[in-house]
């Protein structure tokens, strides 16, 4: 394993700022994985490190194929998380919403161009990336319309979904959109978590990353197959929002089977604690998101479910 400086700048209250990536083995770039771009990413930083940790004892054992390169860049955004905030210090912008960036733009335009050029090349990238809603999910592969040739690749990871996603005028400044633009087939890793570290989880999203390494011939190990991929598209989710304001009370989990007419969750009253609304499944399907919040909002998105294909 080699430690090597992705970018080093000056900032103007912090100091020297600088990211730092992580290489193995020798030879052709194979594949490049990205972890946390936002200070709330814990998830992903922690699956960075035993990412890290494996390979570099896939190394010691010669398990990274003959010629084949994998660089991790763990984080983009420390400086965010080490005083608790999500997005960029001195301006709050989003580093994943400043791709391609500009190399005499702001800090996080800088920080996004530099690494751009750095991980062109690579026909995989990989970026273990944050639900944009808060709430719990169920693990998935994430596709953007640029990327949906892909799918029969996403499938090696063996994770229980695909997500297909209609392009958003924001996926131009992404990561992923700007990775798909060089050549690079750019996947984003969900594992259900974002600011609190969910283990198992986050050993289900490295060993899926560890499998897709593993099926692309670029390290040799022995993991179990898991899942056939379900291929769903984003658009096809159905949104479930709460009718009333109050205190949420689920009655399911992610990845649970529901019926029409099932109760999956109450809004309680906040002052006077009787129940005033009761969310009921629309339709036959699976719970593949939910808000994890102790109170809702009127009209806010709590679910989000797979509709079940009728025979």
């Amino acid at each position: 394993m080699n430690k090597e400086i992705i970018y080093n700048m000056n900032t103007a209250f912090r100091g020297e700022y600088t990211i730092i990536g992580y290489r193995f083995g020798h030879g052709e770039k194979s594949a490049c994985i990205i972890g946390a771009m936002r200070g709330n990413e814990f998830q992903q930083l922690y699956m960075c490190s035993q990412l890290i940790a494996k390979l570099e004892q896939l190394e010691a054992k010669g398990a990274i194929v003959a010629s084949k390169e994998i660089l991790i860049i763990p984080s983009l955004n420390y400086n965010s998380m080490n005083v608790g905030k999500k997005f960029w210090v001195s301006d709050n912008t989003d580093i994943n919403r400043s791709f391609p960036g500009n190399p005499q733009g702001p800090a996080t335009s800088r920080i996004a161009a530099a690494v751009l050029e750095r991980v062109k090349g690579y026909p995989y990238g990989i970026q273990l990336a944050s639900f944009y809603l808060g709430g719990e999910f169920i693990p998935h592969i994430r596709l953007t319309e640029e990327g949906v040739k892909n799918t029969s690749l996403a499938n090696l990871f063996g994770m229980p979904y695909v997500l297909t996603a209609s392009e958003r005028a924001f996926d131009t400044t992404t990561l992923n959109y700007n990775w798909q633009k060089s050549g690079t087939s750019a996947f984003s890793v969900y594992t259900g978590a974002t600011e609190r570290i969910d283990e198992e989880r986050a050993r289900q999203g490295v060993s899926s990353i560890l499998r897709f390494l593993t099926r692309m011939g670029i390290i040799r190990y022995n993991c179990h197959g898991g899942y056939i991929s379900t291929v769903v598209e984003e658009d096809d989710l159905l949104s479930i929002r709460s009718d009333m304001p109050g205190f949420f009370r689920q009655k399911v989990a992610t990845n649970t089977e529901v019926a029409r007419g099932q109760v999956l969750a109450e809004i309680v009253d906040s002052f006077r604690g009787d129940v005033i609304s009761r969310l009921v499944a629309p339709t036959d399907g699976i719970i593949f998101y939910q808000q994890t919040q102790p109170m809702v909002f009127q009209n806010s998105v709590v679910f989000r479910m797979i509709k079940r294909i009728h025979e």
